[in-house]
């Protein structure tokens, strides 16, 4: 058999192994499903970084005993993590507390000001309050302030993706395009800070904790003994710098341009634009590296995303699940033909996905809601209409990314498990009135750490070629004028105004519910 490359995927929910070929195409994957994480008190989600190192053990040593590819036909392989998950280890290079999943909501209030010229510029610029929310949510704050003894003996703070590469090759190197999350790091330059950038006094890091960062497409390092023994991996195995999740997922989904646009239909919904260009579409909310190097990629979030979806299931659909095990088949399924006969707009329900508080737009205030009840609606309404908002949330996203690059988007390449759903498919096609085009492969992700992989290897020259010959258009869903233009009179009457009109209540929530 021809040469391939492994692509690791450290997600939320599980990690898979992946074999791929020169064409793209999967030859063998292996997953192991590892608990998402666990919360000891509301708003915590944490887990045991050990877990992510055992089932990445598990899933390649349970890919390569099939004997789908001799070993040395193995070329390179990357990793891609979910982002913003980070671990503290001591000197010997063992975790100090579980891993802060990038779910947690803990938030550090009353630390002190930034001093010096920093507090005046952000004060005259009317971005104090920016700052403010920024340091809170940094997890490396909370640690220090409510572990001070974890946080004295930390000797390297590093994102899950870091950590799996320390594990595999002893090197505590990173990729840039993984570096996503509330640390002292210059997304413009993508380089650490300069020594007198504001982020080291928001964030108690220090240089020396942190990884040596390498570019997508480079070498990290090479398998160790150690790690060779546990997985089956080959001894000096190149292990080439991908990036995180999203990242690898653009490039997966064959986005190149301005004028394309990747939907990430996951847990977190997002919109992504690749630039050659550093612009920030929120003010002090980053562009992130892309993993063509020296890129960015232009990110709009929305946190809860189709974490919606498995919420509705979980609360909404146990007969669906009932009837789906009965089926012996998926319970997403059995909801696609509840929601089959219920015209787009939902018979007049309309939901915004702000099921968690942002920075700007959403604030901090947000919450989500749903109006338009009436006696005609059922469950089925209500989970169109999960989808429909989700939709609208990133057509939002979307206006704002093209008034920042004066480019309009032209195409859409959607990604992630919504990307399976052929009527969330059509429902971004209509509500964007742009043709909305799935991937080849479910596993995107994982496609675009193989392809760093390839380009890392010699298996082609540069990330275009590897793009090109390694990424093809899936199925194509074509908008439908008519439900375009009912979808875009409900977007502007209707759900553009919700936030404006319900924000004052929100805060009265909030206000109430503090005491």
């Amino acid at each position: 058999m021809d040469k391939v490359v492994l692509a690791i995927d450290a997600g939320t929910q599980s990690v898979r192994s992946i074999l791929f070929d020169a064409m793209g195409k999967i030859v063998g994957i292996h997953k192991v499903p590892i608990t998402p994480y666990t919360s000891e008190q509301p708003g915590y989600a944490e887990n045991d970084a050990e877990q992510y190192w055992q089932a990445m053990v598990e899933s390649v040593k349970g890919l390569l005993t099939r004997n789908i590819v001799p070993v040395k036909n193995i070329q390179a392989l990357s990793i891609t993590t979910q982002r913003s998950t980070v671990i503290n280890l001591d000197k010997y290079g063992n975790p100090l507390r579980p891993a802060i999943v990038w779910l947690d909501q803990r938030r550090t209030e009353d630390l002190p000001d930034i001093q010096g010229p920093w507090k005046y510029l952000f004060k005259v610029s009317g971005l104090s309050d920016t700052v403010h929310y920024l340091r809170a949510e940094a997890e490396a704050n909370w640690i220090k302030t409510h572990q001070p003894q974890i946080w004295e003996k930390t000797a390297k703070y590093l994102f899950l993706s870091g950590y799996l590469t320390y594990k595999l090759t002893e090197n505590f190197t990173d990729s840039v395009a993984a570096q996503v999350g509330y640390i002292p790091f210059d997304f413009k330059r993508q380089q650490w800070s300069r020594p007198y950038d504001w982020k080291w006094q928001a964030i108690p890091v220090k240089k020396r904790m942190l990884p040596e960062l390498v570019k997508p497409g480079q070498m990290l390092g090479k398998i160790s003994e150690q790690a060779a023994e546990q997985t089956g991996l080959p001894k000096h195995l190149p292990v080439i710098a991908a990036g995180a999740d999203k990242a690898c997922e653009v490039i997966g989904s064959g986005c190149l341009t301005e004028n394309m646009a990747c939907l990430g239909l996951g847990t977190t919904a997002t919109i992504n634009v690749i630039s050659r260009e550093y612009k920030e579409i929120i003010p002090l909310l980053p562009a992130y590296p892309s993993v063509i190097p020296d890129a960015y990629n232009l990110e709009i979030q929305i946190f809860r995303g189709f974490w919606m979806v498995s919420w509705f299931k979980e609360e909404f659909g146990s007969f669906e699940q009932q009837l789906a095990e009965e089926e012996g088949i998926p319970a997403e399924e059995i909801l696609e033909r509840m929601i089959k006969d219920i015209p787009p707009g939902s018979d007049g329900l309309v939901l915004q996905p702000y099921w968690s508080p942002g920075l700007r737009h959403p604030g901090p205030e947000a919450r989500g809601s749903i109006i338009g009840f009436s006696d005609i609606h059922t469950r089925g309404h209500f989970y169109r209409a999960i989808l429909e908002g989700i939709g609208y949330a990133l057509k939002e996203g979307s206006e704002r990314i093209e008034k920042g690059t004066h480019t309009p988007i032209k195409e859409l390449y959607v990604a992630g498990g919504g990307s399976q759903s052929p009527t969330a498919m059509q429902i971004m096609a209509d509500i964007f009135g742009l043709p909305a085009t799935g991937p080849h492969t479910f596993e995107a992700s994982g496609l675009g750490a193989a392809i760093c992989a390839a380009v890392g290897s010699g298996m082609y020259e540069n990330f275009s070629t590897a793009v090109h010959a390694m990424t093809r258009p899936g199925e194509r869903f074509e908008p439908r004028k008519s439900t375009h233009e009912q979808y875009s009179l409900l977007y502007r009457d209707v759900y553009k105004r919700m936030y404006t009109r319900l924000k004052t209540l929100y805060r009265s929530i909030k206000n109430i519910q503090n005491g």
